[in-house]
């Protein structure tokens, strides 16, 4: 498999742990907020394939205490289930990043018992989503299955959406919280801008604002929290 990039330490990129992030290409979405614009038509340069990944994972044991997979969207990867397999054969949990958009595919490595924490960006209500990931139509039904099947896997989880000013507002938020109810954990997470970021224009909502969302949601998931406020 290709891999677009590696970063060889995160303290945040899954909770409690020591991890390593791997990139990889493709996505779906043509979210206007991104940040890995660059991995969306896989066309980013490969950094390492598959083999290289697992020899460095060796050389990391008892350094490492995860690896987190993220994109791009990693479930548009055919071949996702046999490097998770082969990463958790060398003692690693791991965690996946999705978009919700490929429900049979989440299902898959659940079921193959391959991944120990999955975190699901839920980018909108069911009537701002198609403008928010970039579309000018969108199904919301696939993405309404992998929350389903995410809240029943008995796996650690969480929801989170990146809350952009032009694309979010109280409504959305009510509207995430029909999506999501009942859940475990639901980030709401600030925007904040990078020259990697494709379109111009877009800005973070003030920090009184992320509060207010966040009491907006509040009522609909057991524990919801801002990231990037300070």
């Amino acid at each position: 498999m290709v891999i677009h990039g590696l970063q060889k330490m995160t303290l945040l990129d899954f909770p409690g742990k020591v991890a390593c992030t791997i990139f990889l290409g493709w996505c779906d979405f043509r979210c206007p907020f991104c940040h890995n614009w660059e991995l969306i038509d896989g066309s980013a340069p490969a950094e390492l394939d598959d083999e290289k990944l697992l020899d460095f994972l060796k050389k990391r044991r008892g350094l490492l205490e995860g690896v987190a997979i993220t994109g791009g969207e990693p479930m548009l990867n055919k071949d996702l289930p046999e490097l998770m397999r082969k990463i958790r054969e060398l003692g690693y949990p791991v965690k996946v990043d999705t978009n919700g958009n490929h429900p049979e595919m989440l299902r898959r490595v659940i079921d193959e018992k391959l991944v120990d924490y999955i975190a699901m960006d839920v980018k909108n209500s069911r009537e701002r989503y198609a403008q928010t990931i970039g579309l000018e139509e969108f199904d919301t039904s696939n993405v309404e299955k992998s929350i389903g099947i995410i809240m029943g896997s008995g796996i650690e989880y969480e929801f989170r959406t990146t809350v952009v000013e032009q694309l979010h507002d109280n409504d959305s938020f009510k509207g995430i919280g029909t999506l999501i109810e009942g859940a475990e954990r639901y980030f709401l997470q600030k925007f904040t801008d990078r020259d990697t970021v494709p379109f111009e224009g877009l800005s973070a909502p003030s920090d009184d604002k992320m509060r207010e969302y966040l009491e907006t949601v509040r009522p609909f998931v057991k524990e919801v929290q801002l990231r990037g406020v300070n």
